[in-house]
């Protein structure tokens, strides 16, 4: 892998706090007109990426946050999500009518575990494949 210099150094480090490849080429020293040109040269370079995501990956670990966790988590919000509620009408009394409280933040929820739960083992390449029981969850409310 090609050495990186202490500016790219910098312009690595910037760039994970901002996002921003303009504000981070300013803020690493370069000085040429179009820094953001500059920023998409250096984002396109190999091995500048693979820093980013070298460091990234490092940072995601050390936040320690226990999977049991995560997925509790977003089982809670896709449960939650999936209840139903009472219709109300404009006066605020129920109409009988009952609905899901929000669909869309449970298939949020859902898509996020299952991303969470099915992505690649960094060791071995292979997909990880784990085993849950959504409880609250029937065929009527999806």
């Amino acid at each position: 892998m090609k050495n990186i210099t202490p500016q790219q150094k910098k312009f690595i480090s910037e760039y994970l706090k901002t996002l921003d490849g303009e504000t981070a080429a300013k803020n690493a020293g370069y000085k040429d007109k179009n820094l953001k040109q500059k920023a998409e040269n250096l984002l396109a370079r190999d091995y500048i990426v693979q820093e980013l995501n070298r460091q990234l990956s490092n940072q995601i670990k050390s936040l320690r946050v226990q999977k049991g966790y995560v997925v509790k988590k977003l089982l809670q919000i896709a449960e939650f999500s999936l209840q139903e509620e009472d219709i109300c009408d404009k006066e605020g009394n129920p109409t009988g009518k009952r609905k899901l409280r929000d669909t869309s933040a449970a298939l949020k929820a859902l898509d996020s575990l299952c991303k969470y739960l099915f992505q690649k083992d960094e060791d071995n390449s292979q997909l990880q494949a784990k085993i849950i029981t959504i409880s609250n969850l029937n065929d009527k409310k999806i």
